[in-house]
């Protein structure tokens, strides 16, 4: 029998605990947990969604709509940017230190009596699920961690609706090595009888999805990117118009952005038609009061440092092509940190031409590529751009700040790991 649990730091060392494993996918343990916990997630209502670039925004732009119409609204997502607490909110508010302290306790008596331990992931997943039943929310906008069809999340009865964001080249060694496997990954949190909603995909990929919702039953609409007007961007944010709904405004930069809030909309469209109230002012209130931290979020103006989330190269040439349309004939320094295990030499071969330095860093993270070693690829790729090698990403950003011109533009960008970071060095 574990020690009871008392602070927060002991609440931290039973959730990060060296008996778990950090993520291990498939379905038994949450199942058996969640069954041993007395199944809350039966008794809530949740938007699920999975997909390899978006899920984050556009999850934070349905729970700001979904609050605007009054509905106690719970969102999980993840990773952490600054603090755990941020994962497991409700109606923008993350759960609280005393209330983490209490849910632990809880899931450790119970997770003590499975032969099989949950993982770190599923005890967080698990918590979430209890919180929100706790509270009572009227309904949980669920993000998924990895894949969808054996992430912990996937525990959960058909919600109300099944979302599926932008899909492409991640966690391929986990999810399979093509598009139309990771899709099938994806596309395994449509259930029976539901209802989908999905970002635009390459053919390969929305076939997947179609054959995964006639198998299961389930009605699907695609965003369709000509129903998108731009009327106006800048370095605060868009207007827009989406088919016919007029005058909308979202303060999260770039393309993908509009497509994303896109999805928000057609989501809402269906859960109107599922009785929930939503209003026309709820929806353009709660897009455009979205905060989503590090999605191409500028940090200062004199030089411009932005900070981007961007890890994969889907995510790199969705920076690049929002740079392009924002601040056009500017070639940024970029802060550029890695993992070892995404595909950094398509990144950086993206990146290098657009380029005025790459200021090289080690992401505070295990899994990290040294900066030295990022160098080394760099060069053995023939890249000509000028590359800095910076021993702490403290120092990379001083460095960047201190070379750069007041009209200059900074952008970090490469890992999640970074980015929490880099926003309070900049705030500093």
């Amino acid at each position: 029998m574990g020690k009871p649990i008392a602070t927060i730091e002991k609440a931290m060392e039973f959730i990060y605990g060296t008996s778990w494993k950090g993520s291990n996918l498939g379905l038994s343990r949450i199942t058996e947990f969640m069954k041993l916990l007395g199944n809350p997630q039966k008794k809530l209502k949740f938007i699920h969604i999975a997909g390899t670039n978006g899920k984050g925004s556009t999850a934070a732009m349905l729970a700001g709509v979904l609050q605007e119409a009054g509905y106690k609204t719970g969102l999980y997502t993840s990773p952490v940017i600054h603090k755990f607490s941020e994962l497991i909110q409700i109606n923008g508010i993350p759960v609280s230190d005393d209330e983490l302290i209490l849910l632990t306790g809880c899931l450790q008596s119970f997770s003590e009596k499975m032969a099989d331990a949950p993982t770190e992931y599923e005890i967080i997943t698990a918590m979430a699920f209890v919180h929100f039943f706790n509270k009572q929310c009227d309904i949980v906008v669920l993000e998924v961690g990895m894949g969808g069809r054996l992430d912990s999340t996937n525990v959960i009865d058909t919600p109300e609706v099944a979302v599926i964001t932008s899909i492409g080249l991640d966690h391929m060694v986990q999810l399979g090595g093509t598009v139309e496997k990771i899709a099938g990954e994806k596309a395994g949190i449509i259930k029976q009888n539901g209802t989908a909603v999905c970002h635009p995909q390459v053919t390969s990929v929305e076939r997947v999805i179609r054959e995964k919702c006639i198998k299961m039953n389930s009605a699907v609409s695609f965003v369709e990117k000509e129903n998108i007007s731009l009327v106006e961007s800048n370095l605060d944010g868009q207007s827009f118009i989406y088919c016919d709904v007029k005058d909308l405004k979202i303060p999260l930069l770039g393309e993908h952005q509009l497509r994303n809030a896109a999805v928000a909309i057609e989501t809402v469209k269906i859960l109107r038609e599922r009785g929930w109230k939503i209003s026309e002012i709820a929806l353009k209130n709660g897009l455009n009061s979205t905060s989503w931290p590090g999605r191409f979020e500028v940090m200062r103006k004199k030089p411009i440092f932005i900070v981007d989330v961007a890890h994969n190269p889907q995510g790199i040439q969705a920076t690049l092509d929002t740079l392009q349309k924002v601040l056009p004939f500017k070639k940024p320094f970029f802060i550029f940190g890695v993992l070892a295990d995404k595909d950094y030499e398509k990144m950086a071969e993206l990146l290098a031409p657009h380029a005025k330095k790459l200021i090289l860093v080690t992401p505070e993270n295990p899994r990290a590529l040294p900066a030295t070693e990022l160098q080394k690829c760099i060069k053995d790729l023939n890249i000509s751009t000028e590359t800095t090698v910076c021993e702490t990403i403290a120092q990379g950003v001083k460095f960047a700040i201190e070379t750069a011109e007041s009209n200059d533009v900074i952008c970090a960008l490469g890992s999640l790991s970074m980015i929490g970071l880099i926003r309070r060095l900049c705030k500093k």
